[in-house]
């Protein structure tokens, strides 16, 4: 079992390795999901910058849905959401970016750390 910790560095490494918001939390808990890695990176890719660069739903809480899904949770979705919005002031991509408080690198990780006690 990964710690929280070790679950939000991969995911602040995967997106320092070019992977995007949603790619970056769904692939750090790839070991836990129904299904292969390649398929969670390509369902995943359009789901960067707020679904494909429109600035809508954050790429962030579209995998937590995803790994709450994915991992038989799919009720924690709001819950997920909510404490989301709590923690980062919001749940829409372009909103969260004018607000600017944490970069997308910190995003990904409060998000794989939100994550943590649903997958594991």
């Amino acid at each position: 079992m990964k710690s929280i910790d070790e679950r939000e560095q991969m995911a602040r490494a995967l997106h320092a390795d070019h992977h995007n918001c949603c790619q970056s939390v769904l692939l750090a808990y790839a070991d836990k999901l129904a299904i292969p890695e390649d398929a969670a990176n390509r369902l995943a890719a359009p789901f960067g910058r707020g679904l494909s660069g429109q600035g809508e739903l954050c790429g962030c809480v579209s995998a937590m849905a995803m790994v709450a899904g994915l991992t038989g949770h799919p009720e924690l979705t709001k819950p997920l959401c909510d404490q989301f919005r709590a923690e980062n002031g919001d749940i829409v991509c372009g909103r969260l970016l004018q607000l600017g408080k944490k970069p997308c690198r910190e995003l990904v990780a409060c998000a794989a750390r939100l994550l943590h006690p649903v997958a594991e």
